[in-house]
């Protein structure tokens, strides 16, 4: 059983101890009720999969494969990226698919879960064949894609640009019908929302913030009177200087990074960030903004060299890209791929708060090991929200055709994610379950919630 599969099989089993959720179910009929919830909430609506002819500049031609998961739209439209990426495979697109359902309830964002995917290398392919492979991918699916169907976003290794060309191809064979809301994460120029490239990094660093800060200065009361282990962890860090670590120096890290490095709410400083290829530490804190503009000149590569340091205006030691892991820092931000922390190196991990900026960084073995030993991991489905909230922006202003400033992209960001920081924290703090499970407890009562009032349980 997958780590979502056992989390939400976890989630169903607190549920069904409480008296409190759905009353109306009692003795064989909710035995029968949750069953049906566990088999629903397992399993995805639909699997698309296909295999995509490409013809290469080479003169060769391809098959790729590409997949659409639909998951669950309980509570709206699918929803959910497309990645561009050599390891795709099905197993991980229905995990992500499910991930997004879950992700969309606890933040009560009218989306189901939805994910895609294409097993490619984008960096060994030229922009040409790129933009073959998104139309080809819209005209496969189109049948199961649309604003009010289906609703694709950037995932690792795509974009605004490749968005555009997949919102271009839809319009092209769907004449006549609306086509703003079939993509979301586009150009501004081509209805994106201003904002939406940065949302998910910013979401990121505020949930971050918003629990060493804000939560911390308003609930004191409660970190400190509490027996509960992770709250001393919290209040511990009041007032006292923080060192980050951030592995990943895309659109999530880099943001993130910027954020951290532009605070002035915390004492916090980034002494180290990670990307495919180095890592970088200065115990005395990197210079973000020149690291941000070097990776922008480079195709997104951070330095490597004590000469392209040098270049980038940097002071900085040069590591291996996994010694990021284990650096000794306060806080250390995931923001690259799936699976980094193990039971092979989850007893090197030295930070005591773990932020998943990317889709299950952490393996469940993993997980329940450090969460024992007393870290705090602000999961994925918490912390790196800020994307599919900003997507949901950019749908309504397609809908709407009228558009936010930057300004009210943010502030509507901030304000949904502090309304999901505000309900779940107190509720972390005084019991004995971890952040994640939580979370998914919060996100599966709603499901459930919606799936037995609309009535597809039995």
């Amino acid at each position: 059983m997958n780590k979502t599969k056992q989390i939400v099989q976890n989630s169903l089993d607190a549920l069904m101890k409480d008296d409190t959720f759905i009353p109306e179910l009692t003795g064989e009929t909710r035995a029968q009720a949750f069953t049906s919830l566990a088999s629903i909430l397992s399993t995805p609506n639909h699997v698309h999969k296909s295999f995509l002819r490409i013809p290469l500049e080479n003169g060769q031609v391809v098959r790729i494969p590409a997949y659409r998961v639909q998951h669950n739209n309980a509570l709206g439209p699918y929803k959910g990226g497309i990645r561009f990426h050599e390891t795709v495979n099905e197993d991980e697109v229905i995990n992500l698919a499910s991930l997004m359902t879950l992700k969309n309830a606890l933040h009560d964002v009218p989306f189901g879960g939805g994910k895609g995917g294409l097993v490619i290398n984008p960096r060994t392919l030229s922009e040409k064949e790129l933009h073959l492979i998104c139309k080809k991918y819209v005209r496969y699916f189109s049948d199961s894609l649309g604003p009010d169907k289906d609703i694709p976003a950037p995932d690792v290794g795509s974009g605004e640009r490749e968005m555009d060309w997949m919102m271009a191809e839809y319009k092209s064979i769907r004449p006549g019908t609306p086509y703003r809301g079939s993509f979301t994460g586009k150009s501004v120029v081509n209805g994106g929302s201003l904002g939406r490239r940065e949302a998910t990094g910013k979401g990121v660093y505020f949930t971050f913030r918003y629990l060493f800060h804000d939560f911390l200065q308003n609930q004191k009361s409660l970190l400190t009177k509490t027996d509960n282990s992770y709250a001393k962890t919290v209040a511990e860090f009041e007032n006292k200087p923080m060192k980050l670590a951030i592995q990943g120096f895309g659109n999530v890290g880099s943001i993130a990074a910027l954020e951290a490095y532009q605070c002035t709410f915390l004492q916090n400083k980034v002494v180290a960030v990670s990307d495919r290829n180095v890592t970088l530490y200065n115990e005395d804190g990197l210079n973000i903004p020149s690291l941000v503009k070097y990776t922008k000149d480079n195709k997104g590569d951070l330095p490597v060299s004590a000469e392209e340091l040098a270049v980038a205006g940097v002071k900085a030691d040069v590591l291996n890209r996994e010694d990021i892991l284990y650096l000794n820092v306060d806080s250390l931000i995931l923001a690259a791929l799936e699976d980094q922390i193990r039971t092979d190196n989850m007893e090197k991990i030295k930070a005591p708060i773990i932020v998943e900026g990317a889709n299950a960084p952490v393996t469940k073995d993993a997980d329940e090991y450090l969460s024992q030993k007393g870290v705090i991991i602000i999961p994925d489905i918490l912390a790196n929200a800020g994307g599919v909230i900003v997507s949901y922006l950019e749908w309504l202003q397609g809908r709407e055709t009228q558009f936010y400033s930057e300004e009210e992209v943010f502030s509507q960001l901030f304000k949904k994610m502090k309304g999901t920081l505000d309900s779940i924290l107190p509720v972390f703090f005084g019991d004995s379950f971890t952040l994640r499970q939580n979370c998914y407890i919060q996100s599966v009562t709603r499901l459930s919630t919606v799936l037995y009032r609309q009535g597809k349980l039995y």
